[in-house]
């Protein structure tokens, strides 16, 4: 493994370690704190929805900004910073403009460093080590965020209502993540070939990188795209948990173990996807996913959820960390933020979309309706990867 991943790659995941223990501590008791200030369902969700296209849209601006001044690690440091400030000033007040700012604010960290930190490991792998870089950092991340909510449940116990002094204690993981971003020493790839001499740079100008993608890439995007419109937030999963008449700890246990497993396999399946096929592990990725969605449209017993969160754990190994390996394939090397900066936006958007989507349909129909739709959304687009797109295309020849 030493040889296929580099310090820098150790270093990024080692953040992301970090910042995800501090983000996940927030996890089980922020619904619960913004309610007992005041804020209704609905502001909660007008909340998380300016918080994450705010996420969204700059991933592609700043992206693409990463690629014009060729430097990946002032957005990461600034990103991860912002993140890990964010977090704690909760702690300042509870009025309610105050928890928007400092909500979007942490949001806005994501999406400065997403891309600039996606396109280094991008940049500190080739393509035949891509899918295991990916998902070594995927792992890592995902570690983070299995040891955050279990830091919380303890610290409740101790100080039951407290949560200021969690919000305080999330700068410990954060301030330790920012530090070990000084250790990352770029490379300037003189053979980068630079397309951005252009005058004309505004906040949306990524959207203009689609004109000059490959085909592949196009099709990779509308594909995933496509499944994205129907993969509602996990909260949805949790939540039909929790309406089965299961206890606040089986939902939160459950939801541990979906990322431990999600850590544990993810290096695997990335190593998988080197060996095998970036193509084929996302479709299989894909039909995990809709096995698990036709699973909770249907059975409900403790074991089953169990089992499914397993299952879906598999889901999330298999394409997450994959799916930016293979875009990352399809992008030239002077514009493998934009182009991972692009899809991280429209995935962004569409991820609000289909949770609202979802929301909706609850309401209206059941919960039934949505998984079904999601199970059989995520078949159709298992097909047209399936049918559109080509295997391993490797845009770049980085080794």
């Amino acid at each position: 493994m030493r040889k296929q991943l580099s310090r820098t790659v150790i270093i990024l995941s080692l953040v992301s370690l970090f910042t995800d223990i501090a983000s996940e501590m927030l996890y089980p008791i922020m619904p619960i704190y913004l309610k007992s200030i005041g804020f209704s369902v609905l502001l909660i969700g007008i909340l998380e929805g300016i918080a994450e296209a705010t996420a969204g849209i700059s991933k592609g601006y700043f992206g693409e900004l990463s690629d014009r001044i060729e430097k990946r690690t002032p957005f990461i440091r600034l990103g991860y910073l912002l993140s890990a400030l964010a977090k704690p000033a909760l702690a300042i007040s509870k009025w309610p403009f105050w928890i928007f700012i400092v909500r979007t604010t942490e949001r806005l960290g994501k999406g400065i460093r997403t891309s600039a930190r996606d396109a280094l490991l991008s940049d500190e792998s080739t393509p035949k080590t891509r899918g295991r870089v990916f998902g070594f950092h995927r792992s890592m991340d995902t570690l983070g965020a299995a040891i955050g909510p279990i830091i919380t449940l303890s610290l409740i116990s101790f100080f039951p209502g407290n949560y200021n002094f969690i919000f305080v204690l999330t700068a410990i993981p954060g301030f330790a993540a920012i530090l070990l971003t000084f250790l990352i020493r770029e490379k300037h790839n003189k053979k980068a070939v630079n397309t951005l001499n252009k005058p004309k740079f505004s906040f949306l100008t990524f959207f203009n990188y689609w004109k000059e993608a490959s085909t592949n890439y196009k099709h990779i995007v509308i594909g995933l795209i496509l499944f994205t419109l129907i993969n509602s937030s996990d909260a949805f999963l949790l939540l039909k948990v929790k309406d089965s008449g299961y206890s606040d700890s089986f939902v939160v246990g459950l939801y541990i173990f979906y990322n431990f497993s999600y850590a544990l396999l993810s290096y695997p399946m990335g190593y998988l996807s080197d060996k095998l096929s970036m193509k084929g592990t996302i479709i299989i990725g894909l039909i995990a996913f809709s096995l698990t969605y036709l699973g909770f449209s249907i059975l409900t017993a403790k074991i089953h959820f169990v089992i499914l969160f397993g299952i879906y754990a598999a889901y999330a190994a298999s394409t997450e960390g994959v799916v930016k390996a293979w875009l990352s394939n399809n992008l030239p090397r002077g514009r493998t933020a934009t182009g991972l900066g692009l899809y991280n936006s429209l995935q962004s958007i569409s991820t609000l979309i289909a949770s609202s989507l979802a929301g909706t349909i609850w309401l209206i129909s059941d919960s039934k309706t949505v998984f079904m739709i999601s199970a059989i959304g995520s078949v159709i687009a298992a097909g047209y990867i399936a049918i559109f797109t080509k295997t391993n295309v490797t845009y770049q020849a980085n080794e």
